[in-house]
C-alpha cells in the first residue's frame, strides 16, 4: 500500500481548559453573596427587635398610677430624666415638674398630687415622644 500524503491535517493542539477556575469562582461568589445578604438580614432583623429604652419608659410614664404620690414622684422623676435632653421645652418642663414634686419625696406620709400637679405630668407626658 501507497502512503498517502495529507496535506490539510495539522498536529495535535494542547486546548486550555478553564470551566473549572470559572466553578470555583462562581460558588465563591455564590459564597460571598450569601454570607452579605445572610449579614444585612441579620442587621435587618436586630435593629426591628432592638429594645428601645425610650418607648419603654413612655410606657411606663403613660401607665403610671397616679393615686400613690410618693412612688409617682419617684417614677416620673426617673423615667421623665430620659427625655428632658430633647429639646429645651422639655427640660424646662421636667425641671419644673422635679421642683413641684420635691415636697412628696422624703417624706414618710404625703398627700395626693393636686390638680395643677397632675395637669403638669400630663401635659409632660404627653410633649415626650419616641
Amino acid at each position: 500500500m501507497a502512503e498517502i500524503k495529507l496535506h490539510d491535517i495539522k498536529g495535535i493542539v494542547e486546548v486550555q481548559e478553564y470551566s473549572l477556575y470559572y466553578l470555583f469562582g462562581g460558588v465563591t461568589l455564590g459564597i460571598l453573596l450569601l454570607a452579605t445578604l445572610s449579614y444585612l438580614i441579620y442587621l435587618w432583623y436586630k435593629k426591628k427587635n432592638a429594645f428601645n429604652q425610650k418607648k419603654e419608659y413612655l410606657e411606663f410614664l403613660k401607665a403610671l398610677d397616679l393615686s400613690d404620690a410618693k412612688k409617682s414622684a419617684y417614677k416620673i422623676t426617673l423615667y421623665g430624666a430620659l427625655f428632658k435632653d430633647d429639646s429645651s421645652e422639655l427640660l424646662e418642663a421636667y425641671e419644673n415638674l422635679v421642683e413641684n414634686l420635691q415636697e412628696y419625696k422624703y417624706k414618710k406620709d404625703v398627700d395626693k398630687l393636686d390638680a395643677k400637679i397632675l395637669n403638669d405630668i400630663k401635659q409632660y407626658v404627653e410633649m415626650c415622644h419616641v
